[in-house]
């Protein structure tokens, strides 16, 4: 034991050493900012198929020049000169569905041994890009434009045939149409 004391005794810390004293970084170092801009995070939906995020972590959404209960042209695709209503919009990746318009078959398994299975026709979502503005009085596509009414209101317009599209009534409707179809399916389920 006295062997012990007296190796510890031995061993004392000076204030020079490098035990016991704090790290303070140097002062002189400058910092270095990042000349790359802040990196995209990507989050995984599917296998095949990537989401961009935000720092935060939040799907990037893209703006697009249609809106939900807007009536449309298909311009591009198999399904080029169909008429149709959106339904639906996906605003991470600018793509919509439109009521009768790219119908694709669905075979759906059996849940229980009574239910049989069955085949269905679901409509899936087309990129907003093949998709233009129709016009039902004048039946003519037409990019879509902005402006502000004498009351301050700023609204969306047909640019061919200056018919406004955004009015209060539409949009009812299509919220409405919107309820009745989840409610139908959630009744069917």
């Amino acid at each position: 034991m006295a062997a012990l004391q007296s190796s510890f005794t031995g061993l004392s810390i000076s204030s020079t050493s490098f035990f016991g004293q704090r790290f303070s970084p140097p002062l002189s170092l400058p910092l270095v900012k990042s000349t790359e801009g802040p990196c995209l995070i990507t989050a995984k939906l599917k296998r095949w198929e990537r989401k961009e995020c935000k720092p935060n972590s939040l799907p990037v959404l893209h703006k697009m020049h249609v809106r939900l209960g807007d009536t449309v042209k298909v311009i591009s695709g198999h399904d080029k000169g169909k008429i149709g209503e959106i339904t639906e919009i996906i605003k991470h990746n600018s793509k919509v569905v439109v009521k009768e318009v790219n119908l694709k078959t669905k075979h759906v398994k059996s849940r229980s041994e009574e239910e049989p299975g069955q085949i269905v026709k679901i409509e899936a979502p087309i990129h907003s890009s093949n998709v233009m503005l129709y016009s039902k009085e004048q039946k003519v596509t037409s990019r879509v434009g902005h402006k502000t009414l004498d009351n301050g209101k700023r609204v969306r317009y047909l640019i061919k045939t200056g018919e406004i599209i955004d009015s209060a009534e539409n949009w009812k409707k299509a919220v409405k149409e919107k309820g009745k179809t989840t409610e139908a399916v959630a009744a069917a389920s």
